[in-house]
């Protein structure tokens, strides 16, 4: 039997890169999908591949969230599965972070977090419960030089995770969180071009350096963060919450 048979899951950031893997993974364990993404032609091509609903979501904007929610349990009854996969990524030394730029990371990392999960809650409790994955980081694990915004929002989603698991906990309501290592999708390109910036380095040159540095050897594939996040939203994993799962090749030790 499928582990995600008969559930509705909801993958924000779902176009392209971890959150397209996750789809893929989530609709042949059985799940229906919907694919939510600021680009939403992407979204719809993801979704079309999968048999699943398209949504143009932007995360900053509440009234949007809860709009695509409405849809998703117009066409699927509601949703039993949400991942919070939405996120961006920004670095630079301390005397160029700017006010923009501090509150877009925080409004899509921290607040698009918050956002989904408060919009889906309601149905979830009427379903009896569910289950929801937040997207941490190693980077959310230990400070990073020139990455200040990026690894405090992503901190943020492990203490998000570990308060909301335990308000939700009486609803049947799971929340755990992933914090994926190094993995290679096209972000990592426009990440190690700024490493490039303000490291001084060859493009190119950060990547391979990280991926040797991972203690399995290579930077993590999409697909090899998408499985255990079949786990966590699969009954295989009904005894877990408020935990923060590394996949990271071994990068982190907790």
């Amino acid at each position: 039997m499928m582990r995600l048979e008969g559930k509705t899951a909801l993958v924000t950031g779902g176009a392209r890169g971890i959150g397209r893997a996750i789809c893929e993974a989530y609709a042949r364990e059985g799940a229906q999908v919907a694919v939510a993404d600021l680009l939403g032609e992407d979204a719809e091509e993801t979704a079309t591949a999968l048999n699943g609903l398209g949504l143009q979501m932007d995360v900053t904007d509440p009234a949007s969230i809860a709009a695509g929610v409405a849809k998703v349990e117009e066409a699927f009854g509601g949703i039993d599965i949400l991942v919070n996969n939405a996120g961006i990524f920004n670095m630079g030394p301390i005397e160029e972070v700017t006010v923009e730029d501090y509150r877009r990371q925080y409004d899509v990392n921290v607040g698009g977090t918050i956002f989904a999960i408060q919009a889906v809650v309601p149905g979830m409790k009427k379903r009896g419960g569910g289950a929801i994955i937040n997207f941490s980081s190693q980077a959310g694990r230990r400070g990073e030089p020139n990455i200040v915004i990026y690894c405090s929002t992503k901190a943020a989603v492990i203490s998000i995770t570990q308060s909301l698991a335990l308000e939700l906990a009486k609803d049947n309501i799971r929340v755990n969180a992933i914090a994926p290592g190094v993995i290679d999708t096209p972000m990592w390109d426009t990440v190690d071009s700024l490493f490039a910036k303000y490291e001084n380095r060859e493009p190119g040159e950060k990547k391979r350096l990280v991926g040797k540095a991972v203690p399995l050897g290579h930077m993590g594939r999409p697909d090899e963060v998408a499985d255990p996040c079949v786990f966590l939203a699969s009954d295989d994993a009904r005894y877990i919450t408020a935990q923060t799962l590394n996949v990271d090749g071994g990068n982190w030790m907790s």
